[in-house]
């Protein structure tokens, strides 16, 4: 088996698990590349990705360029020899760069590609009702999420999984597929396999906007659900809540389907013993499980219920 040099580049919580199999395994990480540390919080304090936190605490090389293109950079990132790039959950790379190592670059994409090319995959899975996703490794070329397949592994999901169940799931998933595709790769043993080019039946998963989060109560029951669970933790679907005190904006991060005990009009609720919502839609009702009111943490519908106290409870499309 050869020896292979890696760089290692990634920014969320998802890459640091892969990040963390590499080493597990000893391969010879020999730089990280993430995004520049940025402020956040009140304070404006600069704060560090996942990847950055732990490549410094496994004493790695840290790159952070503000521009990919940058002489500088590209010089640097040459100099350490690499013979193979691994990209998670970063940036969109320019020729320059994913040409540069010996082996190639390989990226791992949350989705069983072709399907759910783009920025927001494991979102737009669930959003789409979706019954299985999975994990994809597949060498970089100069198109999106487009290159020549070299593994991948199915993952099912829930009914009432959110996207952030999933997102966990396909993490550790993913982290074991990007062993198996480095070992692959030196051992010579890659059998490669085509995409086909975008087509009618291909999904994309492109980037999602808060418009897209605004939720139609007048939609069948299962579509919202989705949404819902699609759009949990983050970016959250919404909707506006009306109580006797006005209107407010109100995210919705757990729920399930109910039976429609009585016709109501979309957004109508029903409060249950004091502890239970649910709201009318197209054919049934969401019973919803935990939300977030702004400023608020998140709490279950009954936390919820025992605050407002408000004799109006009425769910809209948006304020007006």
């Amino acid at each position: 088996m050869e020896k292979i040099r890696i760089v290692f580049m990634g920014t969320p919580e998802f890459a640091v698990e892969s990040l963390r199999q590499l080493i597990e395994h000893q391969f010879d990480i020999a730089a990280v590349v993430t995004v520049p540390d940025k402020p956040a919080g009140r304070g404006l304090k600069l704060r560090e990705s996942a990847v950055k936190n732990f490549a410094i605490i496994h004493k790695l090389p840290v790159l952070q360029p503000e521009r990919l293109k940058d002489p500088d950079f590209i010089a640097q990132l040459d100099s350490f020899q690499a013979s193979l790039f691994i990209v998670v959950a970063f940036r969109k790379l320019p020729d320059e760069i994913w040409t540069m190592p010996r082996l190639g670059t390989f990226n791992l994409h949350a989705s069983l590609l072709p399907q759910y090319r783009g920025a927001a995959p494991i979102n737009h899975a669930i959003i789409n009702g979706e019954s299985i996703s999975g994990v994809t490794t597949f060498f970089l070329n100069s198109g999106i999420d487009t290159g020549k397949i070299i593994m991948s592994r199915a993952v099912p999901i829930g009914p009432d999984e959110t996207a952030g169940d999933l997102h966990d799931k396909l993490m550790v998933a993913g982290s074991s597929l990007v062993i198996e595709t480095v070992e692959a790769i030196a051992s010579g043993n890659c059998i490669l396999k085509d995409q086909p080019p975008a087509r009618s039946g291909l999904r994309p998963a492109p980037r999602i906007f808060r418009e897209q989060c605004l939720i139609d109560w007048s939609k069948p029951a299962r579509e919202v659900h989705n949404l819902i669970r699609g759009l949990s933790p983050y970016p959250g679907a919404y909707s506006v809540i009306k109580t006797d005190k006005g209107l407010s904006e109100i995210k919705i991060l757990r729920s399930l389907i109910a039976d429609n005990p009585e016709d109501k009009m979309p957004g109508e609720t029903l409060k249950i013993n004091g502890d239970r919502l649910l709201v009318s839609c197209a054919g049934g009702f969401i019973e919803i499980l935990q939300l977030q009111a702004a400023g608020k943490k998140a709490m279950s519908a009954g936390e919820f219920l025992r605050g407002t106290r408000s004799e109006v409870l009425q769910f809209t499309p948006a304020i007006r």
